[in-house]
């Protein structure tokens, strides 16, 4: 499979029978790539939870491409009133897909989204770990960290994690390298930093508070074989 990162939290991965996920697409306000979300064909979008710079386009790249939204229930809920298809979840479950199987797992955070003036209660924020391919991915969302990641990592041969460690809003990067080190991930890729002034962090120093060779910065707008 190929992974691109642009920025922040959000994937787009690309499957060897040409279906395509993105995640947590916060691309048209993201000062971090130069993607256009127009030109973006993907099959399915998945979101760790409701706040704005995680839903981002969601809507836009969903109508254009008929593409199916995965995520916490009421998250699928809300874009079913635009008559986007959706598969809603909860914490704890678990779908297969065409593509691979979707499970949902804690994140301590908020998830709400302010629409027509009014804010929305959009189901508990998540976690995601993907069986695709042969690997397991975990995309930890927006979350601090908490013991039970420990559980992730007995449970779960996790080869690749992506952590928040922009702090502030989520854990930073002396707590995201003991949630890497819970979760027992063969590699570790930051996220959710450099966005805004208050997530400025340097994500080579957070590289170097884990073991050797587990961790790796990618820089957005560029892709990865995994």
């Amino acid at each position: 499979m190929k992974i691109t990162y642009f920025g922040h939290s959000a994937f787009l991965i690309e499957l060897t029978n040409n279906q395509k996920l993105l995640i947590d697409p916060y691309l048209s306000d993201n000062p971090l790539t130069r993607v256009d979300p127009a030109d973006l064909k993907v099959d399915y979008i998945l979101l760790t939870h409701g706040h704005g710079d995680h839903i981002g386009d969601t809507r836009e790249i969903a109508e254009k491409n008929h593409a199916q939204v995965i995520g916490m229930v009421e998250l699928v809920n809300f874009f079913g009133r635009f008559g986007i298809k959706g598969h809603g979840l909860n914490l704890g479950g678990k779908f297969e897909f065409p593509f691979g199987s979707v499970k949902l797992v804690p994140a301590l955070h908020s998830s709400a989204y302010e629409y027509e003036g009014q804010l929305l209660y959009m189901g508990e924020a998540a976690g995601m770990i993907l069986e695709i391919e042969g690997k397991t991915i975990y995309h930890a969302g927006d979350t601090a960290e908490f013991s039970d990641m420990s559980l992730i990592g007995e449970n779960y041969d996790i080869d690749l994690a992506f952590l928040p460690i922009g702090d502030n809003f989520t854990m930073g990067p002396e707590e995201a390298a003991r949630a890497a080190k819970r979760v027992q991930a063969k590699q570790v890729v930051p996220i959710h930093y450099n966005t805004f002034p208050v997530i400025q962090q340097d994500p080579e120093a957070f590289i170097q508070l884990l073991p050797k060779h587990v961790g790796r910065v990618v820089t957005p707008d560029t892709s990865f074989e995994f």
